[in-house]
């Protein structure tokens, strides 16, 4: 066996030991996203620092921006430059990511092989709320149409704007990546219409914990910065003013 099956292996056995627990699915799917994200936090929290550090360079590098816009060459090495003097990491938000993509994917697979592991599918669903966590939106629309597939697309939606939000709540967003997180929030209804719904059920969870965590850890921050300004004592050289005595010539020798 590799390690991707016993990797596969331990997701699906921590499923079904919430499922043990609390009697639910969806809910066991919930639970494990949540440890998952209370895992990852400290790696996370680096990533919400980066974030507001960005946020905080954000004039200087408009102002980088502006200066040397018909030279990119200067341009990208002035950026580097400050961020080096900052520093930060522009990659360092990557990771929480890069971190959940093999859940992403290994849950995936646990989903579509489910009926295989546990015998049968007809009770794997979130309270009744979404009837059945193995299927795709697509797959559920295509065979028992519109009506039935309302639970699917509103887990679709919340998926694509789990991008969208945490620009939306971050000021000072650059255009740029305004418009790339709508492309990035459009690819993600297309994709995520054909993916399993526990699927969509995770990342849901764990987008929307993660902007509460952004959040926490954005004010945290801010508050560290206002208490670091207080504590400055700003130290103003006192002027004493000195009237000096009138210079008077010397008498001269006479010879």
């Amino acid at each position: 066996m590799g390690a991707w099956e016993v990797f596969k292996d331990a997701i699906f056995w921590l499923i079904q030991w919430f499922h043990s627990w609390c009697g639910d699915w969806g809910l066991a799917i919930v639970l494990i996203t949540i440890v998952f994200r209370l895992v990852i936090y400290p790696i996370t929290r680096r990533q919400y620092k980066s974030s507001y550090e960005m946020q905080k360079l954000q004039p200087q590098l408009k102002e980088i921006k502006e200066k040397y816009k018909d030279d990119q060459q200067r341009q990208q090495q002035e950026q580097m430059k400050l961020y080096q003097e900052a520093k930060f990491n522009p990659l360092a938000s990557c990771l929480p990511m890069i971190l959940q993509m093999p859940i992403f994917i290994a849950l995936y697979q646990v989903l579509q092989e489910l009926e295989t592991r546990i015998g049968s599918t007809d009770a794997v669903s979130f309270y009744g709320l979404v009837p059945d966590l193995t299927v795709t939106p697509g797959g559920v629309f295509a065979e028992q149409g519109i009506g039935a597939v309302v639970p699917y697309v509103i887990m679709l939606l919340l998926f694509a704007s789990s991008l969208v939000i945490p620009m939306l709540i971050q000021p000072n967003s650059d255009r740029n990546t305004k418009i790339m997180m709508t492309i990035m929030s459009a690819v993600m209804l297309f994709f995520g219409w054909q993916v399993p719904a526990g699927v969509l059920l995770y990342w849901d969870v764990s987008s929307y914990l993660g902007v509460g965590q952004q959040q926490l850890s954005r004010w945290r921050l801010k508050r560290k910065d206002e208490q670091a300004k207080e504590e400055v004592v700003d130290v103003t050289p006192v002027k004493v003013d000195v009237d000096r005595a009138e210079r008077k010539a010397r008498p001269k020798k006479k010879r």
